[in-house]
This record gives C-alpha cells, sequence and structure tokens, in this order.
C-alpha cells in the first residue's frame, strides 16, 4: 500500500491506524456497550495487541481494520476494513466494522463499510467479501445486508470458553459473475 494511504466517502476518511491513534482506539475498545460482541471490554493489553494486530496486517496483507475519520472535525469515530478470518477452514476476505457509541446511528458504519466493499472489489478484485456477525448483533447484522450481503452460513466461535453462533453474511463481486 501506497505511503499515506486513505479511502475517501462523503464524510468519512478511512486510513491506516498509527500508534498515535491508541487513545481513541481505547474509547472504542474499553466501552463494554461497544464490545458487547465480544462480551467484554478490552484490557489496554488486550487493546494493545488489538493494534499490534492491525500493524502486522497492514505489512503482511496491505489491509487490515482502518481508522475511520470524520472529515468535518478530523475526529477518530471508529474503525472498518478487511481483515482474513477463517471460515470453516477457508481463510475468506471479511468487512468489519466498530465504532464510538457517539456515532451509532449515523449511517458511518454502512458509508465505510460499503466504501471497503467497493475497494475490495475493484482494488483487490476479491471474487466475494464476508461479514461475519455474531447471531445477536442486530445493528452489524443491518449493516451487512445493507451492504448487499446476504446470509450464506453459520459458524461456531469460542471465544472466553463460550460458544458463539455467528452468522456469515457475503456477496459477490459483480466483476466477476
Amino acid at each position: 500500500m501506497e505511503k499515506n494511504w486513505s479511502l475517501q466517502t462523503e464524510r468519512l476518511t478511512l486510513r491506516e491506524m498509527t500508534e498515535r491513534d491508541f487513545g481513541d482506539l481505547c474509547k472504542m475498545l474499553y466501552d463494554p456497550l461497544v464490545m458487547y460482541a465480544y462480551e467484554h471490554a478490552f484490557s489496554e493489553e488486550e487493546a494493545r495487541s488489538w493494534l499490534r494486530n492491525q500493524l502486522r496486517r497492514y505489512g503482511e496483507d496491505g489491509f487490515g481494520l482502518w481508522a475511520v475519520i470524520r472529515n468535518a472535525d478530523g475526529c477518530m469515530i471508529g474503525q472498518c476494513g478487511i481483515t482474513w478470518q477463517d471460515w470453516n477452514g477457508r481463510r475468506v476476505p471479511e468487512i468489519g466494522y466498530l465504532f464510538s457509541r457517539a456515532y451509532w446511528h449515523n449511517g458511518y458504519a454502512i458509508e465505510a463499510a460499503s466504501a471497503c466493499r467497493r475497494y475490495a472489489f475493484e482494488r483487490l478484485h476479491f471474487p466475494a467479501v464476508y461479514s461475519i456477525i455474531r447471531e445477536n448483533n442486530l445493528p452489524s447484522r443491518r449493516v451487512a445486508e445493507r451492504n448487499g450481503m446476504e446470509p450464506c452460513g453459520t459458524m461456531l466461535k469460542h471465544y472466553y470458553g463460550m460458544e458463539m453462533p455467528h452468522i456469515i453474511y457475503g456477496v459477490r463481486n459483480p466483476a466477476l459473475k
């Protein structure tokens, strides 16, 4: 990925996170309501590991979860991007998103996720993209549906000693049909 890369939408800029974003990232990861699909707010070490993992992904994959910056004021309001995920033994590109609670219900998640879908198809030429969403995470499911995705499978994730049912949403690249 080129230096100073960013993905632009009408209201948002998506760019690689840096160590300078750690404080804003923690506002999301420390909030138990934001992290309800994970069943717990993250500790500082979990948050540092999360950021290190994104930085690793940028270097290894050329993409990851990106900082979502609101153009109007330059605030980091969330993260959204593409990561490789395991779906029952298959490695698939997933569009994931997580936003600070103060910015919920403003259309930012679908705006960012749609930009990631276009990027995945137009620049990365993926044949399909997916969103792997916890079954009870209705707001994220609605974002996936608004992003043109349909349920195409299920899986059970084991996390913190719990079994968490997930629904796999997917959409095929229309240019490759």
